[in-house]
């Protein structure tokens, strides 16, 4: 029986750094529990019409309670491991009362310090399976500590790509150029850069899950209020006499389309067209009235 419970903590433990793994190392895949998390919160803040300031917290805090979580469950499962085995196979620091509480809050107590790689030392593994297996926990919360602060690194810089498109594509909208101002090479060369940077949001998109969860604030930053006018500049492409140009408002609507199959996929499931991917994307982040 001690056994059984054991593995079950281990089981919660390996739940956990699969989840971390899919969300933090494997890009190309969902994470779990993160994943639902996530979009639970951000469900939440859209159901009960939260102002734009508290739905631009909605990513931090996600992220905030997922690292919690990932936390938690670690010292949770780790302290399952080693509650059927408190206190006979370990030892005490001389005069400690540790020995005189509950077995459960004994092992709670030692699975955080352990994975905080704190190290005290009043309580110590004594069996040979135990020496062996305290010190892993050690290195899955420094594990932990890494990945969390990467996490936050990485998350960033796609926000800023992301933003910067946007504004790129709010002075393009304000400047509005014509098929006829388009049809020149300095046309064929924006609307290439265009393509080029829808494709970056498209790829963070797909290595970076979470940050759909974050609002861009005001219109003029947002991707969901501008990416309506790329598709204007690529159709304008199109329909413009160089080859060059059709050629590079064929690639803007090609990048447009994979983002938009991106979106579609992993975060609002319409089966539609671009156009009403878009627009579902725009009114999922409050932006009803902003495509052109």
């Amino acid at each position: 029986m001690k056994w059984l419970v054991s593995l079950a903590g281990a089981g919660l433990v390996m739940v956990t750094l699969r989840d971390l793994f899919h969300t933090l190392w494997h890009p190309t895949r969902h994470g779990g529990l993160s994943r639902l998390v996530m979009t639970a919160l951000w469900r939440l803040a859209r159901r009960f019409r939260a102002p734009g300031r508290v739905v631009g917290l909605v990513g931090p805090l996600a992220m905030v309670t997922v690292v919690s979580m990932w936390a938690v469950t670690v010292v949770l499962g780790w302290a399952i491991v080693y509650w059927p085995h408190m206190p006979g196979a370990f030892t005490f620091s001389p005069g400690s009362q540790a020995a005189q509480e509950p077995a459960l809050l004994d092992s709670v107590y030692l699975s955080l310090v352990t994975v905080a790689t704190l190290g005290l030392g009043d309580i110590a593994p004594d069996e040979g399976w135990l020496r062996l297996v305290s010190p892993l926990e050690a290195l899955i919360g420094f594990a932990l500590l890494t990945a969390t602060v990467s996490w936050v690194l990485e998350i960033y810089p796609a926000l800023t790509r992301r933003r910067v498109l946007a504004v790129r594509l709010a002075l393009l909208r304000d400047a509005d150029p014509t098929t006829r101002q388009l049809d020149s090479t300095s046309g064929a060369l924006l609307l290439d850069s265009l393509a080029t940077d829808v494709a970056r949001v498209r790829i963070d998109f797909t290595q970076y899950a979470e940050a759909y969860y974050f609002h861009d604030g005001e219109d003029h930053s947002s991707l969901a209020a501008m990416v309506g006018y790329a598709a204007v500049l690529a159709q304008r492409g199109q329909a413009a006499e160089r080859p060059e140009v059709r050629l590079a408002g064929a690639l803007l609507a090609g990048a447009l389309k994979d983002l938009a199959a991106i979106l579609d996929q992993r975060f609002l499931h319409t089966g539609g067209p671009p156009t009403e991917v878009f627009a579902a994307y725009a009114a999922d982040h409050g932006r009803d009235g902003a495509q052109p």
